[in-house]
């Protein structure tokens, strides 16, 4: 079910729930960025892992907490960027028994590409409510991210997954 559909049945319910809207807003965007990802062979997670691996040397581990990503969805997404000749682990200059994961020529190409689809995806997407109200969506979000929203609550955990296939709507 779409997005629009599901706000079509219940938008009484739901209008005011930051939680499913936010939901939403995240399934849309980022089923949008793979669709338009799709040509450099790089999907949204992997240009995530990427463009934080070329900001410094940083683990596996450390990547991983970096990204918001669990350890073994960051084994599997490493091990696709590898076999594409994205990245690589390599041993740590500061501890040997450490590896960092570091970004290929290629890799680093793809990520440039990617940013560039990325940076017209999410003006687009913000240019529908307007630059202002878009700024202010990015800066509010942002804060929410940066303070209150910074850390997950214990609790079960939450499972993070990618988008369904369009075809599963």
């Amino acid at each position: 079910m779409s997005a629009t559909a599901a706000g079509d049945e219940c938008p009484e319910c739901l209008s005011g729930n930051l939680n499913w809207l936010l939901t939403q807003a995240h399934y849309a965007l980022a089923s949008e960025l793979a669709r338009a990802f799709e040509p450099l062979g790089l999907t949204p997670r992997g240009h995530s892992v990427l463009g934080a691996a070329m900001t410094g040397a940083h683990t596996q581990k450390a990547l991983a907490d970096l990204v918001g990503l669990d350890k073994t969805t960051m084994v599997a997404t490493l091990d696709e960027l590898e076999r594409a000749g994205l990245a690589r682990r390599v041993a740590s200059a500061a501890d040997r028994r450490a590896h960092v994961v570091e970004v290929t020529p290629v890799g680093k190409r793809k990520v440039k590409a990617a940013n560039a689809v990325a940076t017209r995806v999410q003006a687009e997407v913000l240019g529908a409510i307007g630059d202002d109200a878009g700024g202010a969506l990015l800066d509010t979000l942002g804060r929410l991210v940066r303070e209150r929203l910074a850390e997950p609550s214990a609790c079960k955990a939450v499972r993070r997954r990618e988008p369904r296939a369009a075809a599963a709507r």
